[in-house]
């Protein structure tokens, strides 16, 4: 038996995956988890051991019953999956041919994006800058910490922007035909066009009706515009990322 997860959305986080996840939902034969993120492959209690049965046991909570009609796609949209290289080996031993679509996004704003929604939540109690400056040490010990109160996940607003890191432990283990990289830009601007390639790339025929597109959600917070001290010092710090990923990847911003 196949492996029923066939694609994921696996990030990045803050790059446009819940618009994303509500365009593809609307395609009448390909099913996500009912909340998006299903979360299973980066779970603490993720055992290791598990063959892709126990992985598909694990999905079945994930879809709503009846989900599984005839030719239906299953995918997961848990952004968090392509910056944890532990979570890529693990889903390349449970599915080779899996397909990612990654959703990229200009690292400055994505670390603005992900700190406001800490703040958010109260997950976030140092100023931006202070936050930035900091992450090293808050991270120290912590980049393999799955734990769901681990600073990895909430604190790794720089570490998230290495996007050339990211894809290079991607590509270790896929292919580069079963990954389609996009820009947030690219889906705000030209959704049509996106989805398109994105229809191609799953192998499925466009849906009868095309999506819905609109601003799908929006934390509401105001933008860091133009320069600013606290963008200044992101864009420092993050400069060799988006170096590292202009020369290995071709991303540029």
């Amino acid at each position: 038996m196949n492996p029923r997860i066939g694609f994921v959305l696996g990030g990045v986080q803050k790059g446009g995956t819940t618009a994303l996840a509500h365009f593809l939902g609307q395609h009448p034969h390909l099913r996500l988890p009912a909340g998006k993120e299903a979360h299973v492959f980066d779970a603490p209690d993720f055992d290791d051991t598990w063959d892709a049965a126990a992985v598909d046991a694990r999905y079945a909570a994930h879809f709503d019953a009846g989900a599984d009609g005839q030719g239906c796609l299953h995918g997961d949209a848990t952004p968090i999956y392509c910056f944890l290289p532990r979570v890529v080996e693990r889903i390349a031993r449970y599915n080779p041919a899996m397909r990612w679509i990654v959703i990229l996004r200009q690292p400055v704003d994505r670390a603005v994006s992900q700190y406001r929604m800490e703040r958010g939540r109260g997950d976030e109690s140092w100023p931006l800058w202070a936050a930035a400056l900091l992450e090293p040490w808050r991270l120290a010990g912590h980049r393999d910490d799955l734990a769901h109160g681990s600073p990895l996940r909430h604190h790794s607003y720089l570490a998230r922007g290495d996007y050339a890191r990211q894809l290079d432990v991607l590509y270790r283990h896929f292919p580069r035909g079963q990954v389609l990289l996009l820009h947030n830009h690219e889906l705000a601007h030209a959704p049509d066009a996106v989805m398109a390639r994105i229809w191609d790339f799953l192998g499925l025929a466009p849906p009868p009706q095309p999506p819905a597109y609109g601003r799908v959600f929006e934390g509401g917070y105001a933008p860091l515009r133009g320069w600013s001290p606290t963008r200044g010092l992101l864009g420092l710090l993050l400069r060799g990322r988006m170096r590292d990923a202009a020369r290995r990847h071709d991303i540029h911003w």
